[in-house]
């Protein structure tokens, strides 16, 4: 099996101020300053990349966008492109999450394009794919992780995607207090890497770093990346604060 380093990634969807995402990304610096073996990631509100990448500077943090748009420039009023965010210090940007699917119309065409647009600018794109609630009880998960991952790597041959992310985020677990068994887990992540292997082949499949994200908490996160399919953890709601993020990156040197 691929040597894969788990990524912990932090999205802050729309918390936090200037100041209070400066403040909080330096406090989390220090708490996982001696963090090995993990690559982390805070992908915090638009207005707060720049500010953070300075305070962010000689640390084990990488900034990541919580979206951009496909074209470069344009008129595009209140969008944000790859080269932007690459100015602002980005070296991440996550794509198609279940919230920018739900409330804005995201699609699994509009996310190819975006994902495009990602990799043409070097950005390590984190793609997030997952089923609802009633689609899961539907037994359609695997027909929905086939349809978004299909779609929205359209067009790709797997040279372009040596650096892709992919997360998986049951939407039903998002925000809600649920969160996926373990084992419920470990089963749609060997399935999305089964399906990477059937498209792109074996390597670029062994490589691929697959997070889970969904009310990932530091009380979980141990084992839920005690499953040999889950290469990390997008967390939302625990990210937004420096002690339990860091518990959670640490997960594996918690006592």
């Amino acid at each position: 099996m691929a040597d894969r380093k788990p990524l912990m990634a932090g999205n802050w969807k729309m918390h936090k101020t200037v100041d209070e995402a400066v403040d909080a990304a330096r406090n989390l610096a220090d708490r996982v300053s001696g963090a090995s073996g993990v690559e982390i990631m805070i992908a915090p509100p638009f207005t707060a990349l720049a500010p953070m990448a300075d305070a962010l500077q000689n640390t084990r943090i990488g900034l990541g966008g919580q979206n951009l748009f496909w074209e470069d420039e344009g008129a595009y009023t209140g969008e944000v492109s790859g080269p932007m965010l690459k100015s602002a210090g980005c070296r991440y940007v996550i794509i198609g999450h279940s919230e920018r699917r739900q409330y804005f119309g995201e699609t699994d065409e509009t996310v190819n394009k975006r994902l495009k647009s990602a990799i043409r600018h070097g950005l390590i794109p984190v793609l997030c794919v997952g089923e609802t609630e009633s689609e899961r009880e539907a037994e359609k998960t695997f027909s929905v992780l086939d349809k978004q991952v299909g779609d929205g790597l359209k067009g790709f041959v797997a040279d372009e995607l040596k650096t892709l992310v992919l997360a998986y985020e049951p939407v039903w677990a998002i925000g809600t207090g649920k969160t996926a068994t373990a084992d419920q887990a470990q089963e749609a992540h060997k399935y999305l890497r089964a399906l990477i292997e059937k498209k792109f082949g074996k390597d670029l499949a062994e490589s691929l770093r697959i997070l889970y994200g969904g009310s990932v908490k530091p009380g979980n996160a141990a084992e839920l990346m005690g499953m040999p399919d889950l290469d990390g953890a997008l967390v939302g709601g625990a990210s937004l604060e420096a002690a339990s993020f860091s518990e959670i990156v640490l997960y594996d040197q918690n006592p």
